[in-house]
């Protein structure tokens, strides 16, 4: 296919060009009804690319294909069969193609460090997961995807599940065998969908990890806005193979998207896209080449340390993103938490994640060596002042059983049911019926449907009274929690 073409692009401009005058939405009306408070933030330019498909970028019937002709490029690109775009981030992404392979009541095997998104699509889908744990390292306290074994002994268990969810990479850069796991679910006759969120650029560089296509996943889900060039939101799903039919796949799409997608998102897919083909190779040459220096950098300052090989091995993780520099920071005698924000406030530098000991610094393709430079500037500052911070508040943290907590109902029962809001010290025993999540990662430690214990609650008390954020729960604080209602 031609991958000069960005049909989107070209759609968006030829409108401008042809200067159409618009009476439909977006009623800001190109920017002329936007206030001018606001364009003197985000700029006009912002208004004048914000197009509806429908009569907008193509015609009533869509009858010049600028959206397919852009999701079958994206395709291409990557060596899928069929690719659609999402503009509601991969939180929809996922929750379509969950439920293109099961419906309610029936069973799909899941990763039990998924996203919160993964479990929303459990409760409103109604599927029963059959969790699979994934490989902990009680040392580090963190988690990596499950391995083979692990997900063939989840199939024996229940050999009606009708496929298997797997997360990789994690928000550490640590990533499974797809291939190894693919083989197994194809044994079984079901599907494998990958949670691919952070891997978005695995496809255009051979020194990355595999990407999920490649090794033989059937539903392969991204998020572009958060590895590649595309705005907020961005996503795209591809799929291979008969195992998961288009068609449904599509139908489930439209019954959670939007039926007012922003053209920000397409065109920036589209132009992303585009890039990678043409450019990717040594654009991802050169980001590869700069985050080694910088981790050695890092690794090098007094206090800090980069994780990378502790993460690999046979109970471990198969490969990592080099891209994710993970700091340890628990040397300089603070937490991550402390870290991140001591960078934001006297740096005014941003890092993705942290924890009780590490913060996790995310370089692409649009890093440099001045953008390098400032961050490891700033954690050599980080590591000057830490004397001065206070010490951190301890974190009690659970071993691997003690993170594995009983499901009593499906989480869509217990999220719909009658619940009422109890105080901390009454809830252990009692059924969740709201997601408790430290966020980021984003990995719920309390599910709708499971029984909470005391060890998770002061888990994550303590965890707040660190640093640490629960933006979902009824109650931010956790001095009360919702469960379900005795005799529900």
């Amino acid at each position: 296919m031609d991958h000069s073409r960005a049909p989107v692009l070209e759609a968006l401009r030829e409108f401008r060009d042809n200067g159409f005058v618009p009476f439909n939405p977006p009623g800001h009306k190109q920017g002329r009804g936007a206030d001018p408070r606001v364009l003197d933030v985000v700029g006009e330019d912002v208004f004048t690319a914000d197009v509806i498909s429908v009569n907008g970028l193509d015609d009533r019937l869509m009858r010049h294909g600028v959206l397919a002709q852009a999701q079958e490029l994206m395709a291409d690109a990557v060596s899928a069969e069929h690719t659609f775009f999402s503009t509601c981030g991969s939180s929809l992404s996922v929750k379509s193609a969950m439920l293109a392979v099961a419906g309610p009541h029936e069973k799909l095997l899941v990763v039990r460090h998924a996203h919160k998104s993964v479990i929303s699509g459990l409760i409103v889908s109604g599927v029963a997961p059959v969790w699979v744990d994934p490989r902990w390292d009680a040392d580090l306290h963190l988690s990596h995807p499950p391995g083979p074994d692990e997900v063939r002994a989840a199939f024996e268990r229940e050999p009606w599940a009708k496929g298997m969810l797997l997360v990789t990479p994690t928000d550490y850069g640590t990533c499974g065998d797809i291939e190894a796991i693919a083989r197994v679910c194809h044994e079984f006759g079901v599907p494998l969908i990958v949670d691919e969120a952070w891997g978005a650029h695995l496809p255009f560089h051979a020194d990355l990890p595999p990407w999920a296509m490649n090794a033989g996943a059937d539903l392969c889900v991204t998020s572009v806005h958060k590895m590649g060039a595309a705005v907020e939101q961005s996503s795209v799903f591809h799929l291979q193979g008969d195992r998961v039919d288009p068609a449904v796949l599509k139908a489930r799409e439209d019954l959670l998207g939007t039926t007012s997608a922003t053209s920000l998102v397409y065109a920036t897919l589209d132009g992303w896209r585009r890039q990678m083909v043409q450019h990717g190779k040594q654009l991802l040459d050169a980001a590869l080449s700069l985050v080694t220096g910088v981790r050695a950098r890092v690794d090098g300052l007094p206090g800090l340390r980069v994780l990378g090989e502790e993460f690999l091995g046979p109970a471990l993780a198969r490969s990592i993103d080099p891209l994710k520099v993970v700091v340890d920071v628990s040397g300089l005698g603070i937490s991550g938490y402390q870290a991140a924000d001591w960078l934001r406030e006297h740096r005014r530098v941003t890092v993705g994640l942290s924890d009780h000991r590490r913060i996790v610094a995310q370089f692409t393709h649009a890093d440099s060596e001045e953008t390098a430079a400032v961050l490891v500037d700033a954690l050599e500052a980080l590591c000057a002042a830490s004397g001065s911070l206070p010490r951190p508040k301890p974190v009690d943290l659970p071993s691997p059983d003690e993170l594995r907590l009983h499901t009593a109902m499906l989480p869509r029962d217990a999220f719909f049911g009658p619940a009422e809001q109890l105080g901390a010290g009454q809830a252990a025993g009692r059924v969740a019926a709201e997601m408790l999540t430290p966020y980021p990662p984003g990995a719920p430690a309390v599910l709708p449907g499971e029984v909470i214990t005391r060890e998770v609650l002061d888990y994550l008390r303590s965890g707040l009274a660190a640093g640490m954020s629960i933006p979902d729960a009824a109650d931010p604080s956790l001095e009360t929690v919702r469960v379900v209602a005795r005799g529900a």
